[in-house]
């Protein structure tokens, strides 16, 4: 079975806010400011601006397949919203996965729903619950109880709220090396500066921390023991290690060095074996 660990970033959706806001005349900093201003107004103090005005400016994949691992952000920097919503689905048709992902049933896959929408996306093997394939009934991407779709936040926490975790910090607390130089309320920032790439690698790293986490996850759940925990682990070491990407050489780096600060453990759990 091919693991498709995801992770998206987004910008407000300033186009949309003009219209339903009537921001027309402001720059684009200004009008992402009014909306922030209005959800607080809304909200009574929280800016999170509603799903269906979060504009998809990357989605990151960690792919496991039988060939192996590999990380990347889909498209190019020049790709539009809805090409980066179109390979996503259609990497769901190719590969049909199992799909992972932090607190993707509370953002990512509702805001996915919401901009496919907006595009006219098709995605039939996705939103199947049995209409094409009877199994998928029992078992598809939209039940938060099935396992054709982990969010792994929601399962730890027990699918209560009270209880859920940043995924930085369950990172860190196993020995992964977490946030690496951004977080996400200096996306939008950023990306007015320009700074596309800088968020593409932002979440390709994030992405990796939601892998590394799940093969934890795993292990826990009876799914890997010890020997194959560690053969999981090398081969994504291998991948950053092989890679091109200074980003991605950053994050061994830090696991290396988050790895060697950790408690010892017989055997130890997440050691990499390759040097850089």
């Amino acid at each position: 079975m091919n693991t498709l660990v995801f992770d998206i970033e987004t910008v407000p959706d300033i186009a949309g806010g003009r219209r339903l806001y009537g921001l027309d005349g402001l720059d684009d900093a200004a009008a992402g400011e009014a909306l922030f201003k209005l959800r607080r107004q809304e909200t009574g103090g929280s800016d999170f601006i509603r799903h269906s005005l979060q504009r998809v400016v990357c989605i990151s994949i960690v792919l496991r397949s039988r060939d192996g691992v590999k990380v990347w952000s889909l498209g190019d920097e020049n790709a539009s919203e809805a090409e980066l919503i179109t390979r996503f689905y259609q990497g769901l048709e190719r590969f049909n996965p199992t799909l992972v992902s932090w607190n993707g049933s509370g953002f990512d896959l509702p805001v996915l729903h919401y901009r496919a929408l907006l595009h006219g996306i098709s995605a039939p093997l996705y939103w199947d619950q049995g209409e094409i394939n009877r199994e998928a009934k029992f078992n598809n991407y939209l039940g938060r109880f099935h396992a054709r779709h982990t969010d792994v936040m929601d399962v730890l926490a027990g699918y209560q709220a009270r209880a859920v975790q940043p995924l930085d910090q369950v990172a860190t607390l196993l020995g992964f090396p977490g946030k690496m130089g951004m977080d996400g309320g200096q996306v939008w920032p950023t990306f007015l500066a320009g700074g596309l790439d800088k968020i593409r690698q932002y979440c390709e790293t994030d992405v990796l921390n939601t892998y590394l986490v799940w093969l934890r996850f795993q292990q826990m759940r009876g799914q890997l023991d010890a020997a194959q925990l560690t053969t999981e682990l090398s081969m994504v070491e291998a991948t950053l290690s092989a890679s091109e990407q200074p980003h991605l050489h950053e994050f061994l780096a830090q696991w290396q060095a988050a790895s060697a600060a950790m408690p010892a453990t017989d055997p130890p759990l997440n050691a990499p074996i390759i040097s850089l």
